[in-house]
């Protein structure tokens, strides 16, 4: 099971927090603002490159949630609590919120089930939960290796930082 990150309660619009870290700030608008147009486009790129047919699995929305999922799991993983809150924001509520979509998922499993499609559209509905939480718990797991502290390596014998240690030593 995954554990949720520790959060500060401290980032954010508490108090002492720095100026313009508010939600609504113009930063953070700004930086939502961008992350959608940019998720947005991303979105309908693949939604043209992949259409989904009107009676069958719509593979776009599958494949956007996934990702979504994933990526949303990576940067919620790896994006510390105290970095900044536009920036948190702009990845998260603007890129990937408009990149991925419940809505779109919701409509295809309609149209699925009125065409008297009730084994597709389940399978849609199952696909989508069960590789997007299973996307999002592995993203997660992958942002905290990728911001987990890396141990150092240890020098190789006869190295320049060996030389150097070894430098005042001789000069003693």
């Amino acid at each position: 099971m995954i554990a949720a990150a520790p959060v500060d309660p401290r980032a954010g619009a508490a108090a002492g927090a720095p100026r313009g870290a508010s939600a609504g700030s113009p930063r953070v608008l700004l930086a939502v603002v961008a992350g959608g147009m940019l998720g947005t486009s991303l979105r309908l790129a693949l939604d043209t490159a992949l259409p989904n047919a009107p009676t069958g699995l719509a593979a776009s929305t599958l494949l956007v949630n996934v990702v979504g999922s994933l990526s949303l799991g990576v940067v919620a993983g790896a994006l510390p609590a105290r970095a900044p809150r536009w920036l948190r924001a702009g990845l998260t509520a603007g890129l990937l919120g408009s990149f991925t979509t419940f809505s779109a998922l919701a409509v295809s499993v309609v149209l699925l089930a009125d065409a008297g499609l009730a084994l597709p559209a389940a399978a849609s509905l199952a696909l989508n939960l069960a590789l997007g939480l299973g996307a999002a718990a592995g993203g997660i797991l992958l942002g905290r290796a990728f911001a987990a502290p890396r141990p150092e390596a240890p020098d190789e014998p006869g190295s320049s930082s060996d030389a150097a240690r070894a430098l005042p030593e001789a000069e003693a």
